[in-house]
């Protein structure tokens, strides 16, 4: 039997019936199945706060240009920030997180504005 045509082979593949654990004769290997699942990774709401000074349009204009929304539901996230303090912006995982709370904050101190946005684990 050649190189390739042990690649095409059927007894080559490990999901060729073999039970796991079970040796593959003349390949040396043993097939062993893994029951773990991979754990799916921890989710961060990105929240914004809400100050007396940074101007409503700059806060739908962060909320289209960093979360991707539309107009309509930018205003409604900055109002439920205006009126109960804080409002969320979405959820993502910790490292996506991370890079839209630092892009608000330099966005904001670059404009002069106190505007603040938090994570926290969901």
């Amino acid at each position: 039997m050649s190189g390739s045509d042990l690649v095409r082979s059927p007894e080559w593949f490990a999901g060729s019936g073999q039970k796991s654990g079970q040796h593959r004769p003349g390949t040396g290997l043993v097939v062993e199945k893994s029951r773990a699942k991979p754990k799916r990774p921890p989710m961060y709401k990105v929240l914004l706060l809400n100050d007396d000074y940074t101007p409503m349009e700059f806060v739908v204009e962060v909320l289209m240009h960093i979360f991707g929304m539309n107009q309509s539901l930018a205003e409604k996230i900055m109002l439920e920030v205006h009126t109960k303090g804080i409002g969320l912006c979405g959820v993502y995982p910790r490292e996506i997180a991370e890079t839209k709370v630092n892009l608000i904050m330099r966005l904001a101190q670059r404009e002069n504005h106190p505007l603040k946005c938090t994570m926290e684990r969901e």
